[in-house]
C-alpha cells in the first residue's frame, strides 16, 4: 500500500522536482491502517517512537505495538459511542498516549483537536462549543484538570472525560483501554472526510477552526522527506507540544510515512542543556525546533556536546536571522534548513536539497503548491517587490479545506480563487522568498514599510542582545515607530548608553529610517508553547 503513494525516489534538480513530483491519494486513505499499520505488517520489530521525559521515563514502541495499542484504544473509545465524524479534543502535551490516541480516533473516522496545556476554563468552553466536542482526553495536569472540569458545565455537548497517567473521580481512565481486544475492522473513511482541527488564533476576532481532511497526512511526505530529510529507521525530533500543528508537520504523519522514527523528548520546560544532553544520548539524526531555541542553545554552550549524529537541521516558527545561521554553521558544519507554512497547510515554501540555502531566506515553494506574491490590488508582484504570499490552487493535498462552521471567514480566505496567507513576503531574481512579516506585524512608519524580521537580525547580531522581538507603536506624527524588546545576554546590562549602542547599530547596517526609537529591555519574551514570540501581547503594551 506505501508504494501506491509514495513519490518516486529521486529528482535531478529542483526544478526536476518542482515539475515532476506527485503524490497518488487513494480515495479511502486512512493513516492508521494504511501507515501504521502497514509499516507493522512489513516488520514487526520496525521501531515507530521513542519516548522519553525529565523524570527518568523512557519507552520504545513499534509500528506492531503501536498498531495493537491503537486498536486497543479505538475499541475502547468505540465502546463509549465515539465513531465516524465525533470531535474529540486531546490536551495530552507530549505523553506518548497521543501518538495511540491520534492513530485509533483515525482509524475510527473521528476528529481530533489538538490543544496545548494553556488553554483556560473560557479558552475551553469557547472551543467545546464552537466545535461540538462530544469527548476530552487530558493528561493528569493540575492545571489542565482543573480548567476543564471548571468548564464542563458549559460545554454541553462533552459527554465523556479521559484521563491520561492517573486517576480521579468522576474521570474515565484511559489505562482501561489496554484491558480491550486488539483487533480493529477498518472503517470505511474517504479522504473527503474530516479528520483534524486546528484552531488558530489570528490579530481579531476569536480561535478559527482550521479543518482537514483525510488526505492531508500526505500532503506532509514533502514535509518531511525533502525539507527535514528524515532517513528511515532514524531518530527525527522537531520541538512541538502536540496541542500546535508543527506536532502534525513534524511528530507522526510524515515521518511516519517515510518509515523514519518520532523521537519525543516530553520536556517540563525547555532547558537548552536538557534538550543537547538528549540530543546526544539518543544520537537523533534529524532535528526542527524554532530559532529561539536554537539561539538559547547556543548561548549555553552548544558547542560542549556532541551532536555529530545530526545530519539535518531544519528551522521553523520564526525566521532565522542570518548571525544565528552562520554560528550554528560554524559548530555544527550544516546549513540551517529554514521552512514556511502554516496551521492551514503543510509546508508552502522551504530550503530543498537541490539549492543552497541563503542565510534568512525561507527557500522555494513546495511543488504541491503554486505560489504567488500579490499586491493590494491583486496583481502578482514582480520580483523585489513586496506583497501577500498567496496559494492559487486551492485544491493542493496538504491544504486546509476550510474554516470549520464558519462559511464567512472561509469566503474571506479564499477570495479571488486563492488562500491568501496574510503573510508578507518578497522574491529575489534567482527564487528565493524572503519573509517581511505578518500583514499586521508590518510597521507603516512615515510612509515607509518596515519589515520587524530585518530589524531583529539585525539587532541580534550584537553581542549584547540574546533575543529580541520589534513591533510597531503608536506615534502622533509618524503614524507608527519602531520599538524593540530586548533580552540581553549574560554580561550586559540596560541603560541609556546601551540604548544608544544599539540604535546606533541598526542605523549603520540598515537605512536610518528602521532603527528602534524605542528599546525596552527585559527578562524575557511572551511565548506560545511551541517557542514562537507573542507578538500580540508585544503589541498590545504600546
Amino acid at each position: 500500500m506505501l508504494e501506491n503513494f509514495l513519490p518516486r525516489e529521486e529528482f535531478d534538480s529542483y526544478e526536476d522536482f518542482l515539475q515532476n513530483y506527485k503524490v497518488n491519494i487513494p480515495e479511502n486513505f486512512n493513516f492508521g491502517f494504511d501507515v501504521v499499520d502497514e509499516w507493522a505488517k512489513r516488520d514487526k520489530n520496525k521501531l515507530a517512537l521513542v519516548w522519553c521525559d525529565d523524570n527518568g521515563g523512557e519507552r520504545f514502541f513499534t509500528f506492531e505495538e503501536l498498531r495493537v495499542l491503537s486498536n486497543k484504544a479505538a475499541n475502547y473509545y468505540k465502546s463509549l459511542g465515539i465513531g465516524k465524524g465525533d470531535i474529540v479534543m486531546c490536551v495530552l502535551r507530549r505523553r506518548f498516549e497521543y501518538w495511540i490516541t491520534a492513530v485509533a480516533l483515525c482509524k475510527l473516522g473521528a476528529v481530533i483537536i489538538p490543544a496545548t496545556l494553556q488553554l483556560t476554563e473560557k479558552d475551553i468552553i469557547y472551543r467545546a462549543n464552537a466545535a461540538k466536542i462530544k469527548a476530552v482526553v487530558c493528561v493528569n495536569d493540575k492545571f489542565v484538570v482543573s480548567q476543564m472540569e471548571a468548564a464542563l458545565k458549559s460545554c454541553p455537548t462533552i459527554e465523556h472525560k479521559l484521563l491520561v497517567a492517573g486517576e480521579r473521580d468522576g474521570w474515565l481512565s484511559f489505562d482501561e483501554a489496554y484491558g480491550k481486544p486488539d483487533d480493529f475492522p477498518r472503517t470505511n473513511t474517504k479522504c473527503s472526510d474530516p479528520m483534524l482541527i486546528y484552531f488558530t488564533s489570528g490579530t481579531t476576532g476569536m480561535p478559527k477552526m482550521t479543518l482537514h481532511d483525510f488526505s492531508h497526512p500526505l500532503g506532509h511526505i514533502v514535509t518531511a522527506k525533502y525539507w527535514q530529510m528524515v532517513r528511515p529507521d532514524k531518530l527525527h525530533m522537531s520541538v512541538s507540544d502536540s496541542g500546535w500543528a508543527k506536532f502534525g508537520w513534524g511528530k507522526i504523519y510524515g515521518q511516519w510515512i517515510c518509515g523514519a522514527v518520532v523521537f519525543a523528548y516530553d520536556m517540563d520546560k525547555f532547558v537548552p542543556k536538557n534538550l543537547m544532553q538528549k540530543l546526544q544520548k539518543y544520537k537523533v539524526a534529524t532535528f526542527c525546533a524554532p530559532p529561539t531555541m536554537f539561539r538559547f542553545m547556543l548561548a549555553d554552550g552548544m558547542e560542549e556536546y556532541d551532536l555529530s549524529s545530526i545530519e539535518r537541521l531544519g528551522n521553523a516558527g520564526e525566521p532565522l536571522s542570518p548571525e544565528i545561521f552562520n554560528k550554528i554553521k560554524s559548530i555544527l558544519g550544516l546549513d540551517m534548513a529554514e521552512g514556511f507554512g502554516q496551521s492551514e497547510s503543510s509546508v508552502l515554501i522551504a530550503n530543498f536539497p537541490w539549492f543552497e540555502p541563503r542565510p534568512g531566506s525561507m527557500g522555494k515553494p513546495a511543488p504541491l503548491y503554486d505560489i504567488d506574491l500579490i499586491n493590494s490590488d491583486g496583481e502578482s508582484c514582480k520580483d523585489g517587490e513586496e506583497g501577500q504570499i498567496v496559494v492559487r490552487n486551492l485544491d493542493a493535498v496538504g491544504l486546509f479545506k476550510g474554516y470549520y462552521l464558519n462559511d464567512e471567514i472561509t469566503e474571506a480566505a479564499f477570495r479571488g480563487g486563492v488562500y491568501n496567507t496574510g503573510d508578507v513576503a518578497w522574491r529575489d531574481h534567482d527564487g528565493y522568498y524572503w519573509f517581511v512579516g505578518r500583514d499586521d506585524d508590518v510597521i507603516k512608519c512615515s510612509g515607509y514599510r518596515i519589515g520587524p524580521f530585518e530589524v531583529e537580525s539585525i539587532l541580534s547580531e550584537h553581542d549584547a542582545v540574546l533575543e529580541c522581538a520589534v513591533t510597531a507603536a503608536p506615534d502622533e506624527k509618524r503614524g507608527q515607530i519602531v520599538m524593540a524588546t530586548v533580552v540581553l545576554n549574560k554580561g550586559h546590562a540596560p541603560g541609556d548608553a546601551l540604548v544608544k549602542e544599539l540604535q546606533e547599530h541598526v542605523k549603520r547596517l540598515t537605512a536610518p529610517y528602521k532603527y528602534p526609537r524605542i528599546i525596552e529591555f527585559v527578562d524575557e519574551l511572551p511565548k506560545t508553547i511551541s517557542g514562537k514570540i507573542k507578538r500580540a501581547e508585544l503589541r498590545k503594551k504600546n
